[in-house]
Parts: C-alpha cells; sequence; structure tokens
C-alpha cells in the first residue's frame, strides 16, 4: 500500500503544477514546461547512455600512462639512445638523412616522423631530457585536473611519437603502437582550446567511443588468434605450464604460481581463450553485454598485472575498456555533492533536452568527428585483412604515424629459461684458471639466485627486457651487448645507472668483460634450494660471447661510428 500511495501521489502534484499555470496564465503567456531527463535530479546517478564522466576517466587513465611512459624516458633515454648511449639516435637520423641523400625530405620524415629532425643535434642529451620533461609535465596536469584540450593530447601523442620513432629497438614492441593509437583516440575526446573537464557543448562523440571499444576488439582478439595460430602449446592447453618461469621479466607471485597443478593451468589457459576470442564480440550486443564485456576485460588484466611485469601493456590495455562503461555505470567514482561534476552534467543534460540552440563550432565538430571516423575505417582495413590471414603478424603498424595497428602478444612460448650474464675480472689474463670473475647484477632480469624477483609495473626496464630477447639469440645479431660490455670495461656512470650492482665499485675498473649463457630455472617452494634463500637454480650452458677489453673493442667501435668509451 506504501508504494501504490506513493504513485498516487505524483499526479496531485502535477495537477497542482497545472493549476497554478493555468491561474498565471491571466496575467501572461503560459510557461511551456520541460521535462527532467531520468536520473537528472541533484544526487541522482546519471543516466545511460552519456559519457561525460567516461571522458574524464579515460583522459586521466590515458595521462597516467603518457606519465609513466615519459618517466621512463626520462631515466634511461640518454644510457641508451644518447650522446653517449648503446645505440645513439643522433648515429640512426644521420644515416636515415643520408639513405634519402642527405635531405630531411618527406621521405625521410615518413620513414622516421619526429620533430627531433628539426631540433637541434649539437646536444642531444638535453634534448631528450626536455622532450621526456615537456611530456611528464603535460601529462601531469591532465591527470591531476582531468582537463584537457585537442592541442594537449596533440602535444603529448607528436611527443611520445617522437621518442618512440628514434628508440630504434629499445622501442620496438606492441605497447609503444598501442600507446600511440590510445593517445591518437584521446585527442578526439576533447575541444579544441576549452579546458574543463565538463566541456559546454562538447559531449564525447559515439564515434570515439566506438573508436576506443574498436581498439580493445582489435587488440584482445588479436592476441587470442595469433596463440591460436602459433604456439601449439596454446591448442595444447599447456602454455602455462612455462610462461610464469619463462615470461621477459617474472615477479614473486609468478614463482608461486609456476607451481600450480596442471588442471589448474590448462584452466587458465581456456580462460585466456575465451578472454581473447568470445569476449570481444560481446560488445555488439546491446549496453548491457558491452560493460560485462567491460568487466572482463579489466578483470583479466589485472590478473595479469599481478602475475608479470609486462611493462605498462596490461595497464594500457584496461584503458579502451573503459569506453565501455556510460556515465550511469561509471558515476560511483564521482562525488555527489552540490556543485559537483554529476550535478553539473545533470544541468548540462536538462539545457539540451530543453533544446538549447548550439553554437556553430557543434557543427563543424560533428563534420570532424564523422571524418575522424573514415579515416580509422580506411586505416582499418589492412588490420582486419591481417586479422583475417592465417600468416597474422602481430604489433606491426601498416601507417609511419602508427595511428591504427595490428596486436598480439606470446603468439610463441618459450619452453625453457636462458640468462646471459655480465662478468668482469681484473685478472691480465682471461683464460687463467685462477680468475676471478665478478657478476653485474642488473635492475630487475634474473641473475643473482637469492634475489627476489621485483615487482615494478608500470614502470619498465628496457635494457633489463632486451637482455631476455638476447638470451635466445646471438650476441652478432645484438651488437648492443657487446658495445654494453665495453662501457663496463670504462666504468662510465651514465650507463652503470642501467645497472643494479656494480662489483669494481669504488676500485679499479675490470680489464677483461665476458657473457656466460645460463639455463635458469624457478627453485621449488619449500625445497632444499628455497631453503637455502633460493629463488632460482642455474646450470651453465657455455660462453654467450668470448672475454673482450676496451683496446680490443677498438675497431669494433669504429667500424660503427660509435664513440669510445672513456673511463669516467
Amino acid at each position: 500500500m506504501l508504494a501504490a500511495g506513493s504513485d498516487m501521489a505524483a499526479p496531485s502534484a502535477a495537477l497542482r503544477q497545472r493549476r497554478a499555470a493555468a491561474g498565471d496564465g491571466a496575467r501572461g503567456a503560459p510557461e511551456r514546461v520541460v521535462a527532467a531527463p531520468a536520473g537528472s535530479g541533484v544526487g541522482s546517478p546519471p543516466p545511460p547512455g552519456t559519457f561525460w564522466l567516461t571522458r574524464i576517466v579515460l583522459l586521466r587513465s590515458i595521462a597516467l600512462l603518457y606519465f609513466v611512459a615519459f618517466l621512463v624516458a626520462y631515466h634511461q633515454n640518454k644510457q641508451l639512445i644518447g650522446e653517449k648511449g648503446l645505440l645513439p639516435c643522433k648515429l640512426y637520423l644521420q644515416n636515415v638523412k643520408k639513405y634519402f641523400k642527405g635531405k630531411i625530405n618527406l621521405d625521410a620524415l615518413s620513414y622516421a616522423p619526429t620533430i627531433i629532425w628539426f631540433l637541434d643535434w649539437s646536444d642531444m642529451d638535453s634534448t631528450l631530457d626536455y622532450l621526456s620533461l615537456l611530456g611528464l609535465a603535460t601529462s601531469a596536469f591532465v591527470l591531476i585536473t582531468g582537463c584537457a584540450n585537442m592541442v594537449l593530447m596533440s602535444v603529448l601523442w607528436v611527443l611520445y611519437l617522437s621518442l618512440v620513432n628514434v628508440g630504434q629497438i629499445w622501442y620496438s614492441f606492441g605497447w609503444e603502437s598501442q600507446l600511440l593509437e590510445t593517445g591518437f583516440l584521446g585527442i578526439f575526446l576533447c575541444p579544441l582550446w576549452t579546458l574543463s573537464r565538463l566541456p559546454r557543448h562538447t559531449p564525447p562523440s559515439s564515434i570515439v567511443i566506438w573508436g576506443f571499444r574498436w581498439l580493445i576488439f582489435r587488440i584482445m582478439l588479436g592476441a587470442g588468434l595469433i596463440k591460436i595460430r602459433g604456439d601449439r602449446c596454446w591448442r595444447e592447453l599447456t602454455c602455462m605450464d612455462y610462461h610464469y618461469e619463462t615470461q621477459p621479466v617474472p615477479n614473486p607471485i609468478a614463482y608461486f604460481m609456476h607451481r600450480s597443478p596442471w588442471w589448474f593451468h590448462q584452466f587458465e589457459t581456456l580462460v585466456n581463450h575465451f578472454i581473447e576470442l568470445v569476449v570481444p564480440f560481446f560488445l555488439f550486443l546491446g549496453r548491457r553485454m558491452c560493460i560485462v564485456h567491460g568487466l572482463l576485460q579489466i578483470l583479466f588484466q589485472v590478473l595479469l598485472i599481478v602475475s608479470g611485469n609486462l611493462s605498462f601493456l596490461n595497464w594500457l590495455t584496461i584503458v579502451p575498456s573503459i569506453a565501455c562503461f556510460d556515465d550511469s555505470s561509471l558515476g560511483f567514482l564521482f562525488s555527489s555533492r552540490r556543485g559537483g561534476v554529476k550535478e553539473r552534467v545533470a544541468e548540462m543534460q536538462l539545457k539540451e533536452a530543453a533544446g538549447e540552440q548550439l553554437p556553430l563550432g557543434c557543427y563543424v565538430r560533428k563534420v570532424v568527428n564523422i571524418s575522424f571516423g573514415l579515416l580509422i575505417a580506411y586505416l582499418s582495413i589492412p588490420v582486419v585483412l591481417n586479422l583475417l590471414n592465417s600468416r597474422q603478424v602481430m604489433n606491426t603498424s601498416f601507417n609511419p604515424l602508427r595511428i591504427v595497428n595490428t596486436y598480439g602478444a606470446f603468439g610463441s612460448i618459450t619452453k625453457e629459461r636462458t640468462e646471459v650474464v655480465l662478468q668482469g675480472t681484473s685478472s691480465l689474463d682471461p683464460n687463467d684458471p685462477a680468475a676471478v670473475w665478478e657478476e653485474y647484477d642488473f635492475k630487475c632480469k634474473p641473475g643473482d639466485l637469492k634475489r627476489r624477483p621485483c615487482f615494478i609495473t608500470p614502470y619498465h626496464y628496457r635494457l633489463d627486457w632486451l637482455m631476455w630477447f638476447a638470451a635466445f639469440q646471438t650476441y652478432e645479431q645484438n651488437e648492443w651487448i657487446i658495445h654494453l660490455a665495453g662501457k663496463l670495461l670504462a666504468q662510465e656512470e651514465e650507463t652503470l645507472s642501467l645497472m643494479a650492482t656494480n662489483p669494481f665499485a669504488g676500485r679499479a675498473p675490470p680489464r677483461w668483460i665476458r657473457g656466460e649463457h645460463f639455463k635458469y630455472k624457478f627453485s621449488r617452494p619449500g625445497g632444499k634450494h628455497a631453503s637455502e634463500g633460493r629463488w632460482w637454480i642455474r646450470k651453465r650452458i657455455g660462453p654467450y660471447f668470448p672475454p673482450v677489453n676496451l683496446q680490443g673493442l677498438k675497431k669494433f667501435y669504429e667500424d660503427r661510428n660509435w664513440p669510445y668509451p672513456v673511463r669516467d
């Protein structure tokens, strides 16, 4: 009866309002009564189907990932691609310029799109630092305020594109292109100039929202298809037997997950196939299933974050999944206080329902959004063809600006973990059986058997990551590792900052450096090695590269135009 009584009270109030309006009619024209959209009252949840709040969450999430990426760049670029870097970007740009007949023309810009072409090369370290610091400051502003416009988001995109395209092998992984594509979409979420969390007359375009959804669809489906078409262990449901131990940079939780029973690893693999091959199609099955898709994808990425250090890849993959949620779904993230964001959204919805006249810029904006949608559709053609191709390639860009790309991860799984361990000695003769070889430890990759695996995500150590690849290749395929050895022989401070330990700190540099090849395995929790404090056990495979000294590397450096290491 209480419910019925409440329902019956509403018409009476409406009737009193109509009578009052009729009474006022004698004194003037009656006012037009506009019904408020459902849920537009103060404190009530925003209506479904709008994306004002979604935009704020998306922009802050993109800014967070940009901030991490520029932080990594600021800390590591000088050592990797700076004046004395392992692969100097100045030398790279000079070679590109030489290839295009010494000119910075359209072909050179298309091959390596970067604003560094037009900046001062005399102090490349400072140039790289300035780009990173500008990116850090801009992304921090967007992250803290939640305000952005097309100019700020374009600045972030151009800055990171410029670093990626001179980063060479250090920036050659899928998450770089994924961040650029995500950031490009973020540009069109914003008004041109206005800096406001809720810019008037600029609601997020459904075309851009679907651009984000199209991105997560391609990421997940591409990852699923490359697995099914790739390593047979994905079809046999055995890949997870190896993954935790052999992934590039394991963390402590991976140590314990590796020892899960076989049936649990098979269940994990089945869940992976379901999330990557089936769930993406939920996007096209209506609002509720789209929300389910978003929840499942975010949960899946959180599990991956917890179980491995995969750079900021999984954090970045969460971002387009946020576009699966409208304002009604994300309202709980915002305060319901008077004058807050939710109330302002409700007021804007009321004005829109009242038929408020839109300025000319809104119609221009619609043309821009449609053009944007057509561009994404056109650039998606080779990407879709690649997805349908049995010879699918992953993490590839079909355009120099990396606006729409192909994605995929772990198409093949290494069944054994091998590591390159760098060792130095002060002995005059490296072949002397009595020579004492001391090991360098990296920041995060396995080395010292008793060092606990690190937990660094979303941060990323680029050198550690490349050392994982080098371990199942040869040093001839990774000449930079010999360059690294030379810099350790000279004890260059910049290069040593990439290392966790320097066994020759405070004394004379080593006379020789060598690379040793080892097979690594997790120790068994509770077993003999674990009781001795060892997280890893290892077995020597053989030499990775022979002992080298500075004098012997001189011609090697000259042939590659690398600066000869000078002892600091």
